[in-house]
């Protein structure tokens, strides 16, 4: 059946939300940047995207009959070239809102690894690599860090998103809104339950705060290993 749905906004616009919803609404499964982290087979279909491999965007999205969230939400040109009946919803937030909530969550989870993890231990640099070719280096050049340049290519890309999409495929969608303009966007019946609002910006702290006393620890125990070496070989 392939993607009926693509999410086309950025990550920490209310794509964990808007995974849950349409979940809830029956799209099984929707594809989510926590599926790939979690998943060997989406790593490494990811990682071929990020340094140059040509994707396979049927067997990527297998199962899957939506997407949202990065790393599947800047490539929804290419996703509707392939699942051309797809609806895209594009979730958006206030322009200083998403910079700071994305500036300590996802790109700080990133740059807890330190640099020597990613040098010498594999799984850290593939990781690594896969995000940075899919998101940071591919959507924003290398510059998130410049918050002005970061929040103009946030804005810049919602107008091209307009731009590419016909107005009857695309929903301009805050999570704030509920359910009432997405169903009605997606021919769903309303749920009788509170849309969801899951605000995981405390959990990214603590991962990240775990991330570098994992990477602490680790540090200390390999300078004590090398010292005793060093000791051992001159005594």
């Amino acid at each position: 059946m392939g993607l009926q749905v693509i999410g086309s906004g950025f990550g920490r616009t209310g794509t964990m939300s808007m995974k849950v919803a349409l979940e809830q609404l029956g799209y099984l499964k929707t594809h989510h940047m926590e599926y790939v982290l979690k998943n060997a087979d989406q790593r490494a279909y990811w990682h071929d995207v990020a340094t140059g491999g040509t994707p396979d965007w049927e067997t990527i999205f297998d199962g899957y009959q939506a997407s949202v969230d990065f790393p599947s939400a800047s490539y929804y040109k290419d996703l509707l070239a392939v699942f051309p009946d797809a609806k895209v919803v594009h979730t958006v937030r206030d322009a200083d809102r998403w910079y700071k909530s994305a500036s300590e969550t996802i790109y700080a989870m990133g740059q807890a690894s330190l640099a020597w993890a990613t040098r010498l231990l594999p799984f850290f640099r593939r990781n690594k690599e896969m995000v940075d070719g899919t998101v940071w280096n591919r959507v924003f050049h290398g510059r998130f860090e410049d918050e002005a340049y970061a929040k103009q290519v946030f804005r810049d890309y919602t107008e091209q998103v307009k731009a590419d999409i016909p107005a009857d495929r695309l929903l301009i969608f805050e999570v704030k809104d509920g359910w009432e303009p997405l169903c009605a966007f997606l021919g769903k019946e309303v749920p009788d339950t509170d849309f969801p609002h899951v605000n995981d910006s405390a959990s990214f702290r603590k991962m990240i705060r775990n991330i570098k006393l994992v990477f602490g620890a680790v540090h200390v125990l390999l300078a004590a290993a090398v010292v005793a070496l060093v000791w051992w070989l001159v005594a």
